[in-house]
Order: structure tokens, then sequence, then C-alpha cells
């Protein structure tokens, strides 16, 4: 079954659902993913280097409170998933450009494996996947070649690509991320309890009744 997950990899509910998704998979091993990953760029104002983190927290929520009640329900939704959140590490909001290119030059067996490196790099570590050199020692601990990563990440190699994903989404109506379509059939926004994602996957494997959307 195809799953195309549109996403963003600054986004903690993507990192969520991620998780729900593939935990709801578990339920279901006869069904056989096929994981596309699809750009959405949350922030794609941001300059290159990306902006000082408390900066854009305040501007985005209007506020610290709204922050840190933010922040108490994404941590609450990470511990069941599995998600250690450390927002106090995270300096700075990168532009995810970068992070989104790396994952499109990623052999697609490799790519859950990767957005799953990359949400833990950012989230648990505080790295900065804006940068190249940081995406490029990713890379490497998941068997590709840091010093080509490196050399294509500083170029502009796939951004153009990443830009046509992203305006693509906004052009079948999505505004918002985590989006899942199964099966090319179903979509669902939002990162659902897993008990909803599972009704979808049975539903995406069991009819032909709808004709497909779109496919991303």
């Amino acid at each position: 079954m195809r799953i195309s997950i549109v996403f963003d990899t600054v986004c903690p509910w993507c990192f969520i659902g991620k998780r729900r998704v593939e935990r709801a998979l578990r339920s279901r091993p006869e069904v056989r993913p096929e994981f596309g990953w699809q750009p959405f760029l949350l922030n794609p104002e941001l300059p290159p280097e990306g902006t000082e983190r408390s900066l854009y927290l305040e501007r985005k929520f209007g506020g610290r409170q709204r922050v840190d009640r933010m922040y108490d329900a994404l941590a609450a939704a990470g511990r069941v998933e599995g998600i250690d959140f450390s927002f106090d590490r995270i300096r700075r909001t990168p532009n995810s450009l970068n992070s989104h290119r790396l994952i499109q030059m990623t052999p697609a067996a490799v790519q859950p494996r990767l957005v799953d490196a990359l949400f833990v790099a950012y989230f648990t570590h505080g790295i900065d996947i804006g940068d190249p050199a940081e995406l490029a020692a990713v890379a490497a601990a998941h068997g590709l070649d840091g010093d080509d990563v490196f050399r294509r990440l500083r170029s502009e190699s796939g951004a153009n690509s990443v830009y046509a994903a992203n305006a693509r989404s906004h052009r079948m109506g999505i505004n918002g991320v985590p989006c899942f379509v199964f099966g090319d059939r179903f979509s669902m926004a939002g990162a659902q309890e897993v008990e909803v994602l599972v009704r979808m996957i049975d539903m995406a494997a069991e009819t032909d009744a709808l004709a497909p959307v779109s496919q991303l």
C-alpha cells in the first residue's frame, strides 16, 4: 500500500504522526507500506541560515505562555510514542529546504529511517537540520556518502523539486501538516490517534469503490 505523507521536518506533530502511522501498521502486518515523503514548507520565508528560536516562537505563537502550553501538549503526546522532545536544546529554527532535499536524494528504502533520524536530531538533540554539514553527518550515519551529500547541499541541486512539491501540495488544498494519503484513495489531516489510522488503512486495503485522489 502506498502511503504518502505530506510533512515538514520542523513540525513536531509530523514526528508524532509518523510514529503513530508506524504503530498502526504494526497492527496490520499483512500490509506492506510504500512510503512517499512529500515536502511541505511551513516557513518558506525564513533565511537559509534559519532564525533565532525564541524570536521565531514569539512571532508565530504570540507569547511564552502559549508556547509553554503547546510544548506541554507535545511532550505528553510524544512520551506515548517514545519521543523525547527536548525543546530547550533548540537554539535556532532552521529553514527546512535542505533537509527535504536530503530526503529526496536518499534511496526510498532508507527514507523512513532517515526521516526519523532528522526528527530525532532536531527535536531531541537540538541539531540545526538546515546546516549542510549537520545533514551530511546524519546522512553518513545511514550509509550515504557524507561528502557527496555536503557537496550537493552546498549547491542548488534538488531545490526546485522541493519547491514544486510544496506548491503541488498547496494546489491540492493541503494547508496544514501532517497529511496522510492511503492507497492513493483516502486522505486524512492531522496527527490522528492510532485507532483512526488503523481504520483508514483498513478502508484503503479493502475497498475499490471510490475513485483515487491524484497521486502526490
